[in-house]
């Protein structure tokens, strides 16, 4: 057995007490039940619990993933920003459609949401922009993200330049910097259990209910 194997097999999955969950007392929404998993994996302990995988489709209809940061949920959806100019914001343009996961192993927890994009105002990339660190700026100032990079040099070079420009103009622009939301048709909740007697919990857009939320409990 090589190294990786014996690396791979010997992992144990969720080595630790998971919390109960009964999909009988959710919410009749999925935003406030977003809401109250997120704070307890924050209570937990749990390592960047506002990192979550985006997956797009380009215009051919091939998959790509990536990992981003939650900037925001609320009524509209699900945020998150990125260049207009990088792959994911290429791929947006051709198909304004995403599939967003979040994954909370201390407390064996999963989330997915599926929706239609659509992008914020100039105003609104802005202010997300501005109220980030520095260092934020300073990336969002070297942009070109997704581009091929001739060499180390040159990114350091750059990214020099932009920490420099960061600090002397803390209010400098970046055009292409833009604020996406995940408009959700479809969430679920997905409760790890040690005996794999999972709890899945789909939210689901119903048209004829003028919109609202269906929920349906789904074998693990």
């Amino acid at each position: 057995m090589t190294d990786f194997h014996h690396a791979l097999h010997s992992l144990k999955v969720w080595d630790t007490e998971l919390p109960s969950f009964d999909p009988a007392s959710a919410p009749p929404e999925p935003l406030p039940l977003f809401h109250d998993w997120f704070t307890a994996a924050v209570a937990a302990g749990q390592t960047e619990p506002h990192t979550l995988s985006l997956a797009t489709a380009d215009e051919d209809g091939r998959p790509d993933v990536r990992t981003v940061m939650l900037h925001d949920a609320d009524a509209r959806g699900w945020h998150f920003a990125s260049h207009s100019t990088s792959a994911k914001g290429r791929q947006l343009a051709a198909r304004p459609e995403a599939a967003l996961g979040f994954y909370w192993p201390f407390q064996g927890r999963q989330v997915r949401i599926r929706g239609h994009v659509t992008t914020g105002t100039s105003e609104e990339a802005y202010a997300d922009l501005h109220a980030r660190t520095t260092g934020a700026l300073a990336s969002a100032l070297v942009g070109r993200q997704s581009e091929v990079l001739d060499s180390s040099d040159t990114l350091a070079e750059a990214s020099a330049a932009a920490w420099r420009r960061a600090e002397a103009e803390p209010d400098a622009p970046a055009p292409s910097w833009t604020l996406y939301v995940v408009e959700p048709a479809e969430v679920e909740f997905f409760q790890g259990d040690g005996r794999r007697r999972h709890q899945r919990l789909r939210y689901r857009r119903d048209p004829a209910a003028g919109g609202g939320w269906l929920r349906e409990l789904l074998w693990p």
